[in-house]
């Protein structure tokens, strides 16, 4: 019997030392430094033609001539747009534009052309005289918002 108790209690030993805690490692050092970090921007909002950048975003949306004629200007990536367009009776296209310093210049049947800023008096067209929020391409072209 003085055997088996040994026997147990060097056993016993064995297995309290392979179940020993290890020691837990040094909490690590909490102090913090202000170091400036670059932000990406958003790839989701940098290529949204909603939110990106347009010299004349406030111009998106639909413009209407006389007898039909219109420009809609639709944002695309920044400094570009889209523009559909029926000029006269007989031409509706669309055309690629972007961002100049009056206005959002295309080209159109290989003329290269500019939508800018004006009156309804400004466009040559009896239909837009006296309206003031207007779009212009050339005398006798042009579209307003009401």
């Amino acid at each position: 019997m003085k055997m088996s108790m040994i026997l147990a209690a060097s056993t016993a030993l064995v297995l309290l030392a392979g179940c020993e805690k290890a020691e837990a490692p040094a909490p690590a050092d909490r102090t913090t430094t202000d170091v400036p970090v670059e932000t990406m921007p958003d790839e989701g909002a940098a290529t949204d033609p909603a939110t990106a950048p347009h010299r004349f975003a406030s111009w998106a949306g639909k413009w209407t001539g006389p007898e039909g004629l219109f420009v809609t200007i639709t944002p695309g990536e920044p400094g570009r747009y889209r523009l559909e367009m029926q000029s006269d009776l007989d031409t509706k296209g669309s055309y690629d534009g972007q961002d100049s310093e009056h206005g959002i210049q295309f080209r159109r049947g290989g003329e290269s052309l500019s939508l800018h800023r004006g009156s309804g008096d400004d466009t040559g067209l009896k239909y837009l005289v006296g309206k003031q929020e207007c779009l212009i391409v050339k005398t006798g072209e042009g579209y307003c918002r009401d």
